[in-house]
């Protein structure tokens, strides 16, 4: 059964970026499993990964339009220290929610500088060119109430 719209996949992958960095692979940890056409994956990887079936490899290249988007420098702001609750949480790599015109959005700390904090709304791969190392573990036909959820329900 190849993955099509209407189907749910499992997949195993390794994403590293463009200089080899390794960003994640689900070998030690879960596979993929998602609802092909319902919008939960990103898109590059999504046509990529149509037409294939159980037991197929690929290797997959997702710019960034395709994945986390391009980079918006607007979503890098220096803020007063005073906008933050717990103060001494603040310190750079550190990631907070916040809430924007467009929804909630997950924001790094970049720098702490006396009482203004630089940070960024973008998400830590936008901008990107995303390398997947991929294996189709399962495809299977989904269940009316994953259709109509759209998504994957977990046994």
């Amino acid at each position: 059964m190849e993955i099509a719209d209407r189907r749910v996949a499992t997949v195993h992958y390794t994403l590293q970026l463009d200089d080899g960095t390794q960003v994640h692979s689900s070998y030690s940890a879960q596979p993929l499993v998602y609802l092909h056409g319902a919008g939960k994956l990103m898109p590059g990887l999504e046509k990529a990964l149509a037409g294939k079936k159980a037991g197929d490899r690929l290797k997959a290249v997702v710019p960034p339009e395709e994945g986390y988007g391009p980079r918006h420098e607007q979503l890098v702001q220096t803020v007063p220290l005073s906008a933050f609750e717990v103060v001494d949480m603040v310190k750079p790599g550190a990631k907070f929610l916040t809430e924007t015109a467009q929804g909630p959005v997950l924001a790094t700390v970049l720098t702490v500088e006396g009482d203004r904090i630089k940070v960024d709304g973008n998400h830590e791969l936008s901008g990107k060119t995303l390398h997947f190392d991929l294996r189709v573990v399962d495809v299977r036909e989904a269940t009316l109430g994953e259709l109509t959820q759209g998504d994957v329900i977990e046994d």
